[in-house]
Parts: C-alpha cells; structure tokens; sequence
C-alpha cells in the first residue's frame, strides 16, 4: 500500500479535508504554522498536516525533498490511536527514504528551510 491507496481509503469527508491541508501546504510551503503542521513524534524529519486545524482523525506525513514535499503515509491521529500513529510515521519514513534515494538526496531537512519556488508540492511518495 502506498499513500494514495491510504488515501482513497477515507472517508470522502476527510479526503476533502487531506486535500485542503495540501493546499495549505503548497500556498505556505515550510512557513506553514501550528495547527496546520507540525513535527510528527516518532519519525524523525517526518512533519504532520493536520487537516481542519488537527481536529481532522486523518494525518498525512510528509518530508521536503528537494523543492517538493511528498506525503509518505497517511495515518491516526496521534492522540486517538497511538500505535496506528506510529505505524503509520514508520512506513512515512520507509517510504520518503526511499523517494530521497530516487531523487539523489540524503538525509531530509524536516519541511525546513527555503523553498526553490515554483516546484509541485504535495505528492504522494
């Protein structure tokens, strides 16, 4: 399973709110602020977008690589299933690992820093 299959698994309501938090994501890029992301606990260089200002069950996870920002898993929220969440923040992890590794980057910077302009954000790994 990958991150677009995790998202065609939710409900219509909360794939509606994912794709307004991505939106967010590519109009903000790395300034985009708390509540609407934040670093995801347990995933190292993994960041959150938490949909309707984290009151969304859905969390997409996501890293910058290069000028892009790729979602590598989407899971719980944190807080309602614990387990789920850390699951999820370990196939994130595996996944944007290996899109770096596509892409000739090492080593994510955690959505931080400045943005190359211009280039797609938002895309499933």
């Amino acid at each position: 399973m990958d991150a677009r299959k995790e998202f065609g698994e939710l409900p219509a309501r909360e794939q509606v709110a994912v794709m307004n938090a991505v939106r967010k994501l590519q109009a903000h890029g790395p300034t985009l602020p708390f509540p609407h992301s934040g670093g995801a606990r347990g995933a190292a260089g993994v960041r959150e977008l938490r949909p309707r200002g984290g009151d969304s069950p859905a969390r997409p996870l996501y890293r910058r690589v290069g000028d892009i920002f790729y979602i590598g898993a989407i899971g719980p929220d944190g807080k309602s299933d614990p387990r789920g969440f850390a699951a999820a923040c370990a196939r994130a992890a595996d996944r944007l690992r290996e899109k770096e590794k596509e892409r000739g980057i090492g080593g994510g910077n955690g959505g931080h820093g400045k943005s190359a302009g211009g280039g797609e954000r938002g895309r499933p790994a």
